[in-house]
């Protein structure tokens, strides 16, 4: 496994909930990512956001290990969930609630 690799899998892996994403949590910078932060928030879990852009390695590396292309993307529990359209698909239907509270995430009262 690259470094990079083995860097994203202990990511995944120590934080419950965690966001490659472009930006910062508080100040994302691409729609996309604005979009996944809006639905965590709204759903009141806790999560780690890494900026891809500040990290080149990182940015080209997750969509290497994910074989997912595009950026954001979330992981619960080790395993990726996907990007934005299915965050946002998995938010309406209520699937995404179901499978923190399943995981055993926390979740603010709001949910």
């Amino acid at each position: 496994m690259s470094d990079v690799a083995t860097r994203i899998r202990d990511e995944v892996t120590q934080h419950d909930v965690v966001l490659f994403m472009k930006g910062t949590p508080v100040f994302p910078q691409c729609g996309f990512s604005a979009a996944v932060v809006e639905v965590l928030d709204h759903i009141g879990v806790q999560f780690k956001g890494i900026n891809v852009l500040v990290d080149p390695e990182i940015r080209d590396g997750i969509k290497a290990y994910s074989d997912w292309p595009t950026i954001p993307q979330l992981y619960v529990k080790g395993e990726f969930i996907g990007g934005c359209d299915i965050v946002r698909e998995m938010y309406s239907t209520g699937e995404l609630h179901q499978l923190l509270k399943d995981k055993g995430i926390a979740l603010s009262e709001a949910a």
